[in-house]
């Protein structure tokens, strides 16, 4: 080195082609080795000046500069071993070294072709030029590279280290400002609100400060797992998150390797897909002394669930650049060294990590996107509303399901309300055996398993009504093979109010049918409400009641051995005729049609026929005055079996479920 030449830089030009111009691909990892760089110097401020497309870009930092000699010795020689010479932490804020292999400023020759430095220390300044064409041509002909000296400009002597990147190549340069903020903001974990004076570390760019809220894979979580404890601040995560602590961050206790950061999920895959400015977002990156080692390791965990599609994260694992131990980093840091122990315990351990939190995913997920179906889709709700209560929890995982599937979002709409549809027909299909068993399975099926289940939707559609039909012929059936009189009696008591259909196919029990009942007994088992003259209403209170598309319905039955007297089933009618009459006046509902039906063992007797030429027409005129009439208990299993035959038309629980399919399209 001499006065001519203050400079030296000594390179192969293999190592500048190989490590520096094709290593990088883009800018936001060349600026990354620069701002590592700065961090090392004990800056507390990078500042980097940045225009798409523009001749030159400049990062200041306010570290601790480099004197002639350093920058010949250590910023000038590719290979430079920085914690082999100046240990593992740095001198003022005692950071632990980032850099390590000496190699990332030849990352600058990937994005421009000519590097201008002015570094300040100890209040001297001294400034360089390296002109990649001269570079080259010197490296060519076996000659050393001595960089132009130049005078450093005095708003450029403060403090610290400016680099001004010069002659961009705009292919790998081409990045907005924007894209750059958030591509660097996940490389770095320096986000932290340590303040700059107690060794805070800052990064702005066109002087706006780079901050949580570019960091665009967190905006979409819906889920988060951080270990040990909680490391993010809440402000930087969306309000509705749900967070969990994985207790263990223990890889290796022995050897004292642990891990700190966090995986989560996005509430879609699509919200990880590539950006135009962020870029990929699915993958979790591995750092190790606050920037990244391994770009992504989720395809090293062997880990096939879908869980996997969702899944971003950061995790911190110092222990893999240890001094003392073998670097397994490559060159640009992106991977790696699959094979050392240190990194397949790491796998391991994730594996694990992933395989909790993929369970719990698989369980609350569905639970969040059922509530959310169901605020989106009203007559869904309704269906899930109108199920026994035993069901509505299968219900509840298949709908959360369905809800969770990825989907096209060109077709997202269509599509999704068809699954909606096929899996309502599916359920409906699996409860008619009413095996919660089997609801349950339904319930628990992940994606695929679903999808090849409601696959078949037509044949579902056809099995559903013939099962419909299949059960209620059998039912009727077996009521036709009792023979004595009161044992069909029981079976019916047992068995009509909540299967009207016996009666009439056309009738199911409503909902609300049982509060009506209650009101019509009230307190006293014997009493009924006044009527409208205030009198208290008594009677028999072997009465079941129902409502069917808006009809309300008293069903008294009668003993089989019983002969009733048409007078008492009149009286009887009139009473609870007139009491359901003064329950629905009480509740502002009047004008509703009422009808009494009495099953009874044989037909009424007539006293006195008086008008009338039979005993038809006076029970008929009897019974009409309370919109009545009566059924006999074999003539109702007779007619009910005959009408099933040939019954395709829809009951209300079919009717209803055909209503909700249709506005599913």
């Amino acid at each position: 080195m001499t006065e001519e030449h203050p400079y030296k830089m000594t390179v192969d030009l293999s190592v500048v082609e190989s490590l520096g111009i094709n290593l990088y691909s883009n800018a936001a990892a060349v600026l990354s080795e620069l701002v590592a760089n700065a961090y090392d110097a004990d800056a507390t401020l990078v500042e980097i000046n940045w225009k798409q497309n523009g001749s030159t870009v400049t990062i200041v930092d306010d570290g601790c500069g480099m004197t002639k000699q350093e920058l010949n010795d250590r910023f000038l020689v590719v290979g430079y071993k920085k914690r082999a010479t100046e240990g593992d932490v740095s001198p003022k804020w005692q950071r632990p070294y980032m850099g390590r292999k000496g190699i990332g400023k030849l990352s600058i020759f990937s994005i421009a072709k000519e590097v201008t430095v002015y570094s300040t220390k100890s209040e001297m300044s001294n400034g360089l030029k390296i002109k990649m064409e001269d570079l080259e041509s010197r490296i060519k002909e076996g000659q050393p590279y001595h960089p132009e000296e130049v005078e450093v400009p005095e708003d450029r002597r403060d403090k610290g280290t400016v680099i001004i990147l010069g002659e961009l190549k705009h292919k790998r340069a081409d990045i907005t400002a924007n894209a750059l903020r958030k591509r660097i903001a996940r490389r770095f974990d320096v986000l932290d609100e340590t303040p700059r004076k107690r060794g805070g570390f800052k990064i702005k760019i066109n002087g706006e400060q780079i901050t949580y809220k570019d960091r665009q894979e967190l905006k979409n979580l819906e889920f988060i797992w951080e270990f040990g404890e909680e490391s993010l601040p809440a402000k930087a995560l969306p309000r509705d998150i749900q967070r969990f602590v994985l207790p263990n961050d223990i890889v290796d206790g022995e050897r004292g390797w642990k891990v700190t950061g966090w995986i989560g999920t996005a509430r879609t895959p699509s919200d990880l897909s590539e950006d135009e400015e962020a870029g990929s977002l699915k993958n979790i990156i591995v750092l190790a002394r606050k920037r990244p080692i391994q770009e992504g390791i989720i395809d090293k965990l062997d880990f096939s669930r879908i869980f996997g599609n969702y899944v971003t994260g950061q995790i911190r694992a110092d222990f893999l650049d240890l001094d003392g131990e073998d670097d397994i980093a490559t060159s640009d840091r992106q991977r790696l060294i699959e094979d050392d122990p240190r990194v397949t315990a790491l796998q391991r351990f994730l594996r694990e990590a992933f395989l909790i939190a993929a369970d719990q995913w698989t369980e609350l997920r569905p639970k969040r996107k059922a509530k959310k179906a169901l605020d989106d889709h009203p007559e869904l709700e309704r269906w899930v509303r109108d199920l026994p209560a035993w069901q509505e929890k299968a219900a509840l995982k298949m709908i959360g399901t369905i809800s969770a599937l990825p989907m096209e979002k060109k077709n997202e709409k269509a599509d999704r309300a068809e699954l909606y549809r096929s899996g309502v027909l599916a359920f409906a299909r699996i409860g008619l055996r009413e095996t919660s068993e089997q609801l349950d399975m339904l319930g628990d099926f992940d994606a695929e398993q679903l999808l090849q289940l409601l696959g078949a939707q037509d044949e579902y559609e056809a099995a559903l009504w013939d099962d419909i039909l299949r059960s209620r012929i059998e039912a009727i059936k077996r009521f036709e093979n009792l023979t004595e009189a009161d044992e069909k009696e029981h079976v019916l008591r047992n068995h009509l109010f909540d299967h009207l259909w016996l009666l009439d196919p056309s009738w199911e029990r409503a909902t609300g049918s049982e509060r009506m009942e209650q009101s019509l007994h009230r307190i006293d088992p014997d009493s009924f409400p006044a009527d409208r003259e205030g009198n208290e209403i008594r009677g028999r209170v072997d009465i079941r009641y129902a409502t069917t598309a808006g009809v309300h319905i008293i069903v008294e039955l009668k003993r089989y051995s019983v002969a009733p007297k048409l007078d008492d089933l009149e009286g009887q009618g009139r009473k609870y005729h007139a009491a359901l009459r003064s329950v629905l006046e009480q509740r502002n509902e009047r004008n509703q049609r009422i009808e009494v039906v009495f099953v009874l063992g044989t037909k009424p007797k007539v006293d006195d026929l008086g008008k009338f030429q039979s005993d038809d027409e006076a029970i008929d005129y009897a019974l009409a005055a309370i919109t009545g009439r009566y059924a006999l208990y074999d003539e109702l299993i007779e007619n009910a079996c005959s009408q099933y035959e040939e019954y395709f038309g829809a009951s209300r629980k079919a009717q209803n479920l055909h209503d909700l399919l249709s506005t599913f399209g």
